[in-house]
């Protein structure tokens, strides 16, 4: 496996086999790897086959951290990192600094200007403008044929393929599926900074997502599942919720009434200091026959 630090190292690692034709997949990461991580770099193996490439990148991106975030508590160990992705085969990892990626003289940024202001984004402002610009950068470096992206992170990955289908950027955008602990809190890097008492609360994401996917079929209007799900978060005193929104599982559209196409449910909760997101896809009543 190789480690490359800089743009022209990475460039240099991958350019004699993409003259040769073969697939390069990209999984864009901020290290700290867990078990999501790593499905996600099993999924890019399938997507390269056996003779193609799959690059990791590891960058704590700052542009997408605001003022008072976890930028600087951001958990990191880049020896562990590159053993357990050595250990799933990935073939060169793409670890850069800050400075080789943002020159401080840059003016250039890229914005989805409408999903990148709702949800997410309106609790976190300038975070998918960073987001979109940095995955562009690196896109732009590594240049694959595909990239994977944790499903998790719903609203990152529906800015990335707006992006990429505005922008004409011919990459293939695949979405991995969110990977839980045993107790149904989804991976996460910033699970590690819960407190125990927070750790023993925090699967109250997954109960009130079950729940509301076991009323969804009943016919309920998005506004009362809405209810429903901020009632059961708002029962865990450990719990501030931040957002609780029901949106179009294609477009993040907003939706009232009955549902009547797939609708996707998404969470932003803190606990304590850390901020940990959730979603889950829900399907509206058959049509009986």
């Amino acid at each position: 496996m190789q480690i490359c630090r800089s743009k022209t190292a990475i460039r240099e690692a991958l350019g004699g086999r993409r003259c040769e034709g073969v697939p390069i997949v990209l999984v864009p990461t901020m290290g700290f790897l867990h078990d999501g991580h790593l499905s996600l770099m099993r999924l890019a193996r399938t997507r390269a086959g056996a003779d193609g490439l799959v690059v990791a990148s590891i960058f704590v991106n700052p542009t997408q951290f605001g003022p008072g975030e976890d930028l600087d508590s951001y958990p990191r160990d880049e020896d562990r990192d590159f053993a357990l992705l050595q250990a799933e085969g990935v073939d060169a990892v793409f670890a850069p600094d800050v400075a080789g990626i943002y020159d401080p003289a840059a003016q250039t940024i890229v914005e989805t200007t409408g999903l990148a202001h709702v949800l997410i984004g309106k609790l976190r402002p300038g975070h998918f403008r960073g987001v979109a610009t940095v995955v562009t950068k690196l896109f732009n470096i590594i240049r694959p044929d595909a990239a994977v992206f944790g499903e998790k992170d719903y609203q990152q990955l529906a800015v990335i393929r707006t992006m990429v289908r505005d922008l004409d950027m011919g990459v293939e955008i695949i979405g991995g599926a969110t990977a839980r602990e045993a107790d149904g809190l989804a991976m996460s890097s910033r699970n590690v900074r819960l407190s125990a008492a927070d750790r023993a609360a925090a699967p109250v994401l997954a109960r009130a997502l079950d729940q509301a996917e076991a009323m969804a079929p009943s016919g309920i209007t998005a506004s009362r599942l809405r209810s429903h799900v901020r009632a059961t978060l708002e029962a865990e005193p450990r719990a501030h919720v931040r957002s609780v929104d029901i949106r179009d599982a294609a477009t993040l559209d907003t939706i009232s009434g009955p549902l009547t196409r797939p609708a996707v449910i998404l969470l932003a909760v803190s606990f304590g200091q850390v901020f940990l997101i959730d979603n889950r896809v829900i399907q509206p009543p058959q049509e009986k026959p």
